[in-house]
């Protein structure tokens, strides 16, 4: 059976300077894969680096981001995939709003850069 969830019944998350909007994810249909759409205001970087134990693959639809500091910008139209185990550390690269959608097999695990376990986020639930 196909499930179908409508923009505004979409689970919205807020962290400050990003926004995650839940798509695809265990509550909402996909056993297999979680995907959110993820908005970052200008100047925004994210307070710490993450390690998660899956790959996580970046779709760039609007701004341009880094994935760590000082890293090669992906822009409009990029997509990036960063290994599982490799740190993240995402910063808006551009002028504007940043915008992407990130795809991550579900039930995956978060842990801070020193190891200290963070778990899943909810907009991945």
């Amino acid at each position: 059976m196909t499930t179908v969830t409508r923009a505004g019944d979409a689970p919205v998350f807020q962290l400050p300077g990003l926004e995650f909007t839940g798509l695809a994810a265990p509550s909402r249909g996909s056993s297999g894969l979680c995907t959110w759409r993820l908005t970052l205001e200008p100047g925004q970087t994210s307070s710490e680096a993450h390690l998660l134990d899956r790959d996580e693959v970046f779709m760039v639809l609007r701004g341009a981001i880094r994935l760590a500091p000082g890293a090669e910008a992906v822009e409009a139209g990029d997509v990036a995939v960063v290994p599982a185990g490799s740190p993240i550390q995402i910063d808006n690269a551009g002028e504007g709003h940043a915008e992407l959608i990130v795809a991550i097999g579900a039930g995956f695990t978060a842990s801070s850069a020193d190891g200290h376990p963070i778990g899943t986020p909810p907009w991945a639930l």
